[in-house]
């Protein structure tokens, strides 16, 4: 049977339209023999046993470590990242043993056996046969076993020890006179050496949110893959558009095991978008090179069939489902009836185009460094992302949901996956896809400098090619980086590398330039910015000086990171004016509960704290913050910890939001500030650290904070000293807004008092897509009378009409200091209860109403039950004698006696002298 044929695409695609619909028209192409690649998963009945034999673990399921495999989640308990690290100083062997039906297969001309993820260094053997040695946790390996495979096998793979493995190839690098900085992490981090002689997650070695880890194991799957020439490994579709049409430059990459070349046929299939499936058979009658084995061609659609893909907060999420089809084999009479020449590879596609715009900055000081997502300039605001565990077999898919969804919740458009983690699961990105969160990925490569020997490039390539073209189809995926902060480290001399410069600097661009961003430009998008080298750099400004700046960290180009402790972190003018800050941010300690959680037996509190503290200047950071703003009590007050828990949550909301603000507020200034990503989205165990959520899901008060203050129209408050003035700007990140009967009211309250004591109501109105700059109010009209800098504090509410959109407060002195904060009288009544059942247990909805006779300073609420909960807010003030917020807890079953003890809620007001 013939179908039409119509060429397409430089390689001369064919399509198939009978208008029958897809499957009438399937089972009317040219009839293509084969039968499908065949796979078999080992991921059940492995065992696992250290180097003498003294520890045994049998019937394991992949993914696997030793962490997890021997002592499940007690890593995580009391002091154990230290107390467990002999585990990582020991080898491991994992085993598995299994059958194989040689007779049936026997025709199988390929037996292909792949890991897709190994930590770290190992030596794999099957049937006692040394098939290879890997040396990369990020890299998939595939061995040929056609030979080797009989009726019974033994798999063994033997693994490392990465602590001894890493000092190996340090000293190795040493006694060559080749030495690679840092050679250890600050003591307060309890961590490993030589990090960055290993191709290896760096957290694993310790750093300063989290503990050392050194994982071995398998921490992907393994499969048996059985074809007849080749399978269809990654599809990477690049998406551009003019003005009538959205083309797909397509590129499908083939896994070839023979040594030889072959014949191909791909059938392409785009339900939503053709009405028939695209055939690609100039590979039938000519040879696909087995050292180069992929076919590309392009496909276009017009525009007007095809909904855009947005960021979250600026339209639909729309992905499209493609299929693909191969059909290889090698001989030229065309597939065998049987033979396993047919893979399929699935994937979903949003159509958008994304540029990172770095024009003449408006100042006349440097470039731009801004987003543009079809054709719309976007603030791009959201946080920073670590892995979801610090084992990396741990990760879940639950968690990364959770994280990704409240991170949707708080009107994120952009995480960035921080370097010094791993190139996170498909699922990670499927979902960013769907949830409409752009992803700033760093390759993995962090704060450190890094060998330049023939084989550790080697693996890099691979590594780097491996991740990209798995990575690059994904819409979410807005930018490549090569590095976090290793630029920044090497100019200014963080690991003594000043002596050595030249050489350093020649390694630097020889790892990076000639190799990371070499492989990454392969595949380059026309939807894509080119790779960043660095982050943070100058952008292009840093190609005049070969990528290697003077100062990474100018405000007038590129992306900065900036931390600073010392300064008063509630005051906006102790932050830069950039382009686009992609990292910043405070410490603050988990609640209460979580530290429950983890103490065991005879552990001190205070103690425990100190120890997973990180920080090398300790909790000094945080408390010299609260002792600017708070009554932290003494340290041997019995309610210290309490206080300090609390306060520094308070701390760490009011410094990023104040931070993130003023970013924000830039946007049309001469600044032009675009990005605000904030250090960190996320935990790896309960410790003080950056993030906004705690190990076990639970939102500190920053995240509450901010789904408001990262709300797209919001109304910002901002101290301006040397005019003694407010400066109140509205932004608004929506394109289409009403802007009519908008007005902003000011309340001014007394802290003696509920309710305000005066207000004033002006008519205001938005710019879309951008920043009003509203009032500059002198705080003498504002704070006079009656009231003062110490007994009052002021509210500004943007509303339209009545209706309420967004607030802020403004504070003009320390909260310790004010006066008439007195004990609010709080009660409260659990005043409705609601349960229903969720695939993974029950979801408990409860109402609290909160009662008070005085105004309640950051009212917090915490629920004392082992669960992950959400509140509707929290750390809000209350100035009204009645308020309601909304609870969920998500538990293993329904909680049906619902008892006040459940909550501890607290405000500054107790701990006023």
């Amino acid at each position: 049977m013939n179908c039409c044929r119509t060429m397409m695409g430089f390689l001369g695609a064919s399509c198939c339209s009978l208008g029958l619909g897809l499957l009438i028209c399937i089972l009317l192409l040219p009839e293509v023999k084969g039968d499908a690649v065949e796979i078999i998963e080992l991921a059940s009945h492995w065992s696992i046993s250290n180097r003498n034999g003294s520890l045994t673990a049998a019937d394991q399921t992949l993914p696997s470590g030793i962490y997890s495999a021997f002592y499940a989640d007690q890593l995580l308990l009391s002091y154990n990242d230290v107390n467990l690290r002999w585990l990582s100083y020991d080898n491991w062997t994992y085993t598995n043993s299994f059958q194989f039906d040689v007779e049936h297969y026997k025709n199988v001309r390929n037996l292909n056996l792949t890991f897709h993820g190994i930590d770290t260094i190992a030596e794999i053997r099957l049937n006692h046969q040394l098939l290879g040695r890997t040396d990369n946790m990020f890299v998939r390996y595939s061995y040929d076993v056609t030979k080797i495979l009989q009726e019974d096998n033994v798999l063994e793979v033997e693994i490392t020890s990465p602590v001894w493995a890493a000092q190996a190839k340090a000293q190795a690098l040493d006694s060559a006179g080749r030495n690679v900085p840092p050679a250890c992490p600050p003591l307060r981090y309890h961590g490993e050496c030589h990090m960055n002689m290993l191709r290896k997650m760096q957290a694993s070695f310790a750093w300063d949110w989290g503990p050392a880890a050194p994982s071995m194991g398998i921490w992907k799957t393994v499969q048996l893959e059985m074809y007849e020439v080749a399978l269809l490994r990654d599809v990477d579709v690049d998406v551009s558009r003019n003005e009538t049409h959205w083309n797909m430059h397509i590129t499908c990459y083939l896994d070839a095991a023979a040594k030889e070349n072959f014949y191909a046929q791909l059938v392409f299939y785009a339900v939503e978008l053709l009405d028939q499936p695209v055939v690609i058979d100039t590979y039938t009658t000519k040879h696909i090179s087995y050292l180069s084995p992929v076919i590309e061609f392009d496909q276009s659609v017009p525009i007007t069939d095809v909904v855009a893909w947005w960021p979250n907060g600026y339209g639909d999420q729309k992905l499209y489902p493609l299929v693909f089809t191969l059909n290889a084999w090698l001989d030229s009479e065309g597939p065998k009836i049987r033979g396993k020449t047919k893979s399929q590879k699935s994937l979903r596609v949003g159509f958008r185009t994304l540029e990172l715009i770095e024009r003449p900055a408006s100042d006349g000081l440097g470039n731009t460094f801004l987003f543009r997502v079809n054709g719309v300039e976007i603030f791009m605001k959201g946080s920073n992302y670590i892995p979801s565990h610090i084992l990396p077999e741990k990760q879940s898919s639950d968690q990364i949901a959770y994280l990704l969804e409240s991170a949707k919740e708080a009107h994120m458009n952009m995480l960035r996956v921080w370097g010094g983690g791993v190139y996170e699961s498909d699922y990670f990105y499927e979902l960013a896809d769907s949830l409409g969160i752009l992803i700033w990925q760093d390759m993995m490569f962090a704060c450190a400098m890094y060998p330049v020997t023939p084989d550790f490039l080697a693996s890099v390539r691979e590594e780097v090619r491996q991740n990209a073209k798995r990575l690059s189809h994904h819409p979410s995926v807005a930018i490549f980086v090569g590095n976090n902060e290793n630029e920044a480290a090497l100019i200014q001399d963080w690991y003594q590398t000043i002596t050595q410069l030249d050489r350093f600097k020649a390694e630097y661009r020889e790892l990076y330039l000639g190799n990371i961003l070499h492989e990454l430009k392969i595949v380059s998008h026309a939807s894509r910015p080119s790779p960043l080298v660095s982050s943070p750099s100058n952008g292009k400004a840093s190609e005049q000086d070969n990528y290697i700046s003077q100062n990474p960290q100018d405000n007038h180009n590129g992306d900065v990171h900036f931390y600073d402790y010392m300064k008063d972190a509630w005051d906006p003018e102790i932050y830069p004016r950039p382009r686009f800050a992609s990292e910043y941010g405070f410490q603050s300690l988990p609640a209460s509960i979580a530290w429950e959680q983890v103490l065991q037996a005879g552990d001190d509190l205070s103690d425990l704290m100190s120890h997973r503290q990180h920080h090398p200047l300790a909790m000094v950071p945080i408390t010299t913050q609260l002792h600017r703003h708070l009554p932290l009590p003494l340290p041997e007050s019995e309610n210290y910890n309490a206080a300090l828990i609390y306060f520094s949550q308070i701390s760490q909301a009011m410094a990023t939001k104040v931070e993130t603000e003023l970013y924000r507020s830039l946007r049309d200034t001469n600044h032009n500030t675009m990005g605000a990503l904030y250090w960190q989205l996320n935990d790896v165990w309960v410790a003080p650290s950056w993030s906004g959520i705690d190990f076990y899901g639970n939102w500190k008060l920053l995240h509450y904070w901010a789904r408001d203050f990262l709300a797209p129209t919001t109304i910002v408050a901002l101290y301006d000293k040397s005019s003694a003035s407010l400066n109140i700007s509205l932004i608004c990140d929506e394109p289409n807004i009403k802007t009519n009967d908008l007005n902003v009211v000011a309340h001014i309250h007394l802290w003696s008092q509920l309710l305000p004591k005066e207000s004033r109501r002006w008519p205001v109105t938005l710019r879309p897509n951008g920043v009003q700059y509203d009032k500059v109010i002198p705080i003498k009209e504002l704070l006079d009378n009656e009231f003062n800098a110490r007994n009052a504090y002021l509210e500004f509410q943007l509303r339209r009409n009545e209706q309420l959109i967004s607030r802020t407060y403004f504070f003009p002195s320390s909260i310790a200091a004010a006066v008439g904060i007195t004990d609010p009288e709080l009660e409260f009544e659990i005043s409705s209860k609601i349960c229903h059942t969720t695939s993974s247990g029950a979801r408990n909805s409860v109402s609290l109403t909160i009662q008070v006779k005085h105004p309640a300073v950051f009212v917090y609420v915490e629920l004392q039950l082992p669960y992950r909960y959400k509140l509707s807010e929290n750390g809000y003030m209350q100035n009204t004698p009645v308020h309601v917020i909304y609870v969920e807890v998500d538990s293993n079953s329904c909680i049906r006696l619902w008892r006040k003890s459940y909550f501890n809620i607290m405000t500054v007001n107790q701990f006023m002298p």
